[in-house]
């Protein structure tokens, strides 16, 4: 592994990829720790000591954006306005026939709509910063120490200026503007994909917290309560981590081969083409989106009907609402699991065309063995696909519950470190790792190296 590694900084445009690539992640996690201007980051963080249920729904919103919602930094709405903003553009691409077509012109099209896509995630920025500011501007605050503030959260006075939210607006705003940015010089001079990299080193991010919330309830011996993790856990957590990395590593390259054959034509007193090849279909077709949309669709409820208990006191519709929404409830996971198929079937329909896959095959000479070209090929297709990605259906949705369970069993209140054991975080992690190798493989084999994991004769 040390040979390989030598060998990747021997390759003078490899290191200067990676070396550029860290620098530009360095500048992010930078970023993520400079509040905005007049925050009281102290009061920050004693209104999420005290805000329970809301606190823990933001520790699960902080997952997919990558950044700390205990302080409101320049970089406090992350990188997720613009993964909102494409899956949006995805999504009105089946409907609209012209961004269609502009998705099938290439390079030009590709770069009309990121332009696109740049407009739609500076207005979604503008909405979700300036409800931020404004939800968060003044409140009474009570820690679990029981000490209460009754002044402004973020300014001395009751009431926030008009030009301190308008200067707050714009700075998150711009710091968004500002991580795309970065994204894009990663995809251009350095190495992987930048907006992905980004958010896996937020994740990553939050590990070393998480480790410290763990390491204070590690103990000698055998666990001996709920909130104690004995040698025991610790062995049985350790296992559970390397079984879920590796499951999710088999799914995540897994594929159904379709073979396929190409026509045979003859040119002069040569033959040509009858070739035998395959039709790779991905098991996860859907990757990481269908519990970023279960998730997130879900997040609504929880905070409405927190608010509406809140409101009412405690009790009374509003409390048995909210009780059916929490994360550890029976009734949650069941919607969640079912948000998740839903959402898998959905996408895996939106970004794979049998049809289209089918004519891409009848252009080009080739056919699926046994089946017709054309309508019978595309019926087959669908056939198959549909099997399969129900078996990366119930395989997220078991890593999606993963994180509730063992933060309900093994680790309590440590839900950020049972995000690490499954759930989204471990999806993504993994998913831009597998890529990332990919990518230095390409530049080592394009130079006669040996892959990564490749093994030397």
């Amino acid at each position: 592994m040390f040979q390989k590694i030598r060998v990747i900084f021997s390759i003078k445009e490899l290191r200067q990829k990676i070396i550029l690539t860290l620098l530009l992640l360095a500048v992010y996690r930078i970023g993520s720790w400079i509040p905005l201007p007049i925050v009281d980051v102290k009061k920050m963080q004693m209104m999420w000591e005290g805000r329970g249920n809301v606190a823990e729904v933001m520790a699960q919103v902080a997952v997919f954006t990558g950044t700390q919602f205990e302080t409101l930094t320049i970089f406090g709405l992350g990188i997720m306005p613009y993964i909102s903003a494409s899956i949006i553009f995805q999504l009105l691409a089946t409907v609209f026939d012209k961004l269609k077509a502009l998705q099938k012109e290439g390079e030009s099209g590709r770069k009309k709509i990121n332009e696109w896509t740049r407009y739609a995630t500076i207005l979604i920025c503008l909405f979700q910063s300036l409800f931020y500011v404004l939800a968060l501007g003044n409140q009474s605050v009570t820690n679990l120490a029981g000490g209460v503030y009754n002044d402004a959260l973020l300014y001395p006075d009751k009431t926030l200026p008009w030009a301190w939210i308008f200067t707050a607006v714009v700075v998150m705003t711009a710091g968004t503007a500002f991580l795309m940015w970065l994204g894009e010089q990663i995809d251009e001079y350095g190495i992987g994909n930048g907006i992905s990299l980004l958010i896996m080193a937020g994740i990553i991010a939050n590990l070393p917290s998480a480790l410290a919330k763990l390491s204070e309830r590690a103990m000698l011996g055998f666990s001996s309560g709920s909130q104690n993790l004995g040698v025991d856990k610790l062995l049985l957590l350790a296992v559970l981590f390397v079984a879920v990395v590796v499951g999710v590593i088999y799914i995540t390259k897994g594929q159904r081969r379709i073979p396929t054959q190409s026509q045979k034509f003859v040119r002069g007193r040569q033959t040509f083409g009858g070739g035998r090849q395959y039709l790779p279909l991905k098991v996860n077709q859907a990757g990481v989106m269908p519990i970023i949309f279960a998730s997130s669709l879900l997040l609504f409820p929880q905070v409405i009907f927190s608010y509406l208990e809140t409101m009412s006191g405690g009790s009374g519709f509003a409390r048995t609402l909210n009780d059916i929404f929490q994360r550890q409830t029976f009734s949650y996971i069941l919607l969640f699991v079912a948000l998740i198929y839903f959402f898998c079937y959905f996408w895996t329909a939106v970004t794979f065309n049998p049809k289209d896959i089918a004519e891409n095959l009848k252009n080009h000479g080739s056919f699926i063995q046994g089946r017709r070209p054309g309508a019978a090929t595309a019926a087959y297709l669908e056939k198959v696909m549909k099997y399969i990605t129900y078996v990366g259906a119930s395989f997220i949705a078991v890593i999606a519950v993963l994180p509730n369970i063992i933060s309900t069993i093994l680790i309590p209140d440590n839900f950020m470190l049972a995000n690490f054991f499954g759930g989204t975080s471990l999806l993504i992690v993994v998913s831009v790792i597998i890529d990332l190798v990919d990518k230095i493989d390409s530049h080592l084999v394009m130079r006669n190296y040996k892959g990564l994991l490749e093994r030397s004769k």
